[in-house]
């Protein structure tokens, strides 16, 4: 079976989320000019629920999101279109390669979100640690982690890079060890139909895909579901080394996403986002 692309759809949709963004920018940006972070976290949450619902994007969700400030929230990496389903669910910023910020338009809106852009080379390391320690511990702030370090098919959870946890390592001002939470993130329905692998491509973005080609074609696409998983909260303590943690947090993300594509997941305790 074929996905049925619209150029209509495609063409009204964009259009809504530029214009709900030209709306939503310009105060956002005078509330972060003016210090008020945690307003603007609220209403980057609901920008971007107002942005899924404008593309035709139910979210699923199971598990619940930790309630505890600052949380390292570790997901897969599917899509750009991750960003706007877990900005939909929690107030975070996200860690990103550095590449991100210059791209046109998602780059500034990025950028506005606070972002925190790292370079991955291994030289770069600590740089990068010292930069997520200070917005965690100095500023509160929780951050969403994409430890693959690339964005896969969405069909398999590509290998965690240990490195990018060892923020994990340091303690809290409070003597309290790092929460982390892994989340599962799996696009798994098309109007209603199951994906498989054919289908997932549309909405991956991965390899060389141009971005505004891949964007075009999602847009114009029917209702898509996507399922979210929260699992338990854990902390580095509990393993002993940066590499365990990652271990583990793959080993449980990567059974949430075949689970949920392969239509195994329990239904959600709460009603769908």
């Amino acid at each position: 079976m074929t996905a049925i692309h619209s150029p209509t759809t495609a063409l009204l949709r964009l259009l809504a989320f530029l214009l709900l963004t030209l709306l939503v920018v310009p105060p956002y940006a005078l509330l972060l000019g003016g210090g008020q972070v945690k307003l603007c976290q609220r209403i980057g949450r609901r920008y971007w629920r107002m942005i899924l619902w404008v593309i035709g994007f139910k979210v699923v969700v199971r598990g619940e999101p930790s309630g505890e400030r600052p949380t390292l929230f570790v997901a897969n990496h599917a899509s750009y279109l991750d960003i706007a389903v877990l900005g939909s669910l929690i107030e975070t910023a996200f860690v990103a390669k550095k590449e991100v910020g210059e791209w046109p338009g998602f780059g500034f809106l990025a950028k506005l979100g606070r972002t925190v852009f790292v370079d991955r080379r291994p030289r770069k390391s600590l740089d990068q640690r010292e930069e997520m320690k200070s917005r965690l511990n100095g500023m509160g702030d929780s951050l969403v982690l994409f430890p693959e370090g690339t964005s896969s098919d969405g069909n398999r959870v590509l290998p965690f890079k240990s490195a990018l946890f060892s923020v994990a390592e340091s303690t809290l001002p409070d003597g309290r060890h790092l929460p982390v939470q892994p989340i599962s993130v799996a696009y798994t329905r098309l109007d209603g139909m199951p994906m498989g692998r054919s289908w997932r491509s549309f909405f991956s973005w991965y390899g060389d895909m141009e971005l505004v080609p891949h964007l075009w074609i999602a847009l114009g696409l029917g209702r898509t579901t996507v399922e979210v998983q929260f699992h338990p909260v854990v902390s580095l303590d509990r393993f002993g080394s940066r590499k365990a943690l990652a271990d583990h947090c793959h080993d449980v993300i990567r059974t949430g996403v075949v689970r949920a594509n392969a239509g195994r997941l329990p239904a959600p305790a709460a009603a769908p986002t």
